[in-house]
């Protein structure tokens, strides 16, 4: 038997800080992304957690940005070397115009990936005439949300990343690394601007997930094993104004319970007793900075029959929920200072 693959989530904080527009690493003492913590601080903690997770396949969130002078894949794969990882190939999918892009992050002695997108890529004329259920993510998804008769076309802002994984030779595996849509209200000017804005940005979300959903139930409908991952920007719960949908984003993505054979599985979605701790993957200081919020948006889901074959283990690399990694000073330094959010991983036997 060979040994379990894992693979894994982290939503890097503003990654692409850190690397100028060759690819080369920021060393200094500046400002990084994260807040009060140098880049130089910050690079060396990345690459202390990416040795520690030690993951076969990482989904990378907020990866350095591509342009015109920038490549996302150059600047991970020096990373890589640089920190001797074994996870040292990269690809990407669609590029973003938000300079946070989605990327993998692999070992090629025993992943070989790709970049394979699915669907046809509508713009706003063709969307409205399409019979496509899953149009490609670069492009335009028609969806009435409310159920009252009227269309409304969604993008992403940040395209998920459809990747063909080919385990150890044998093992195919379908990827989808999401950066959902963030419901905060950024930029509100007071209470009322907040709560709309934060209303439009969960319609935005949601639209997102029913997207993703349906690509993932044609995967399903083929029997392909799927994975879906990244950070999802939203969890069971989160917010009043998931009452107003009904359920969360990360719901409509796992699928409906009506039919349990085409959920998705991930552990953490489940209701907890007041007892049981709350699992977290992500911890945002507030405005007054008085104060931490955790919360649960960073998911690895497994489609049923994989996760039935491969005995599957999850673990959130969270420095104050793990007993193990806060009994390590060095190890819950690094996870502080290298994000705001924690890695998430699967490890899968085959």
């Amino acid at each position: 038997m060979s040994r379990p693959v894992r693979i894994a989530t982290w939503n890097v904080c503003w990654f692409t800080r850190l690397f100028d527009d060759l690819g080369r690493l920021k060393t200094d003492d500046k400002w990084s992304g994260m807040r009060d913590v140098p880049r130089k601080r910050q690079a060396v903690a990345i690459a202390q957690v990416l040795r520690m997770v030690d993951a076969d396949i990482f989904a990378i969130i907020e990866a350095p940005d591509s342009n015109h002078t920038r490549s996302t894949v150059g600047a991970l794969e020096r990373f890589a070397v640089a920190c001797g990882l074994r996870a040292r190939e990269a690809i990407t999918g669609f590029i973003s115009d938000t300079e946070q892009e989605i990327a993998l992050l692999y070992d090629p002695a025993r992943v070989t990936a790709q970049h394979a997108p699915i669907g046809n890529p509508l713009d706003e004329y063709s969307a409205l005439r399409s019979t496509d259920p899953a149009p490609r993510f670069d492009g335009v998804y028609p969806l009435d949300l409310d159920g009252d008769g009227e269309i409304d076309l969604h993008r992403f802002s940040k395209p998920p990343l459809e990747a063909e994984v080919i385990i150890d030779g044998q093992h195919l595996l379908r990827l989808i690394a999401v950066h959902a849509k963030s419901k905060a209200p950024h930029g509100a000017a007071n209470a009322e601007e907040a709560a709309m804005i934060s209303l439009l940005n969960r319609r935005k979300q949601l639209a997102q997930c029913a997207w993703l959903r349906a690509r993932i139930e044609g995967h399903l409908d083929a029997d392909e094993d799927v994975i879906a991952l990244g950070d999802f920007n939203d969890g069971p719960g989160l917010d009043k104004y998931e009452r107003v949908f009904g359920r969360s984003g990360v719901e409509v993505v796992v699928g409906d319970p009506s039919e349990p054979h085409k959920q998705l599985k991930t552990p953490f979605i489940r209701a907890v007793s007041p007892s049981q701790p709350r699992p977290s993957t992500a911890r945002f200081q507030s405005r007054g900075r008085e104060r931490f919020l955790n919360a649960l948006i960073d998911f690895v889901m497994l489609s049923p029959d994989l996760a039935s074959r491969t005995n599957p283990a999850w673990r959130i690399w969270h420095p104050f929920d793990d007993a193990q990694l806060f009994a390590n000073s060095g190890a819950k330094n690094a996870l502080l200072d290298a994000s705001d959010h924690f890695p998430v991983s699967v490890d899968l036997v085959f």
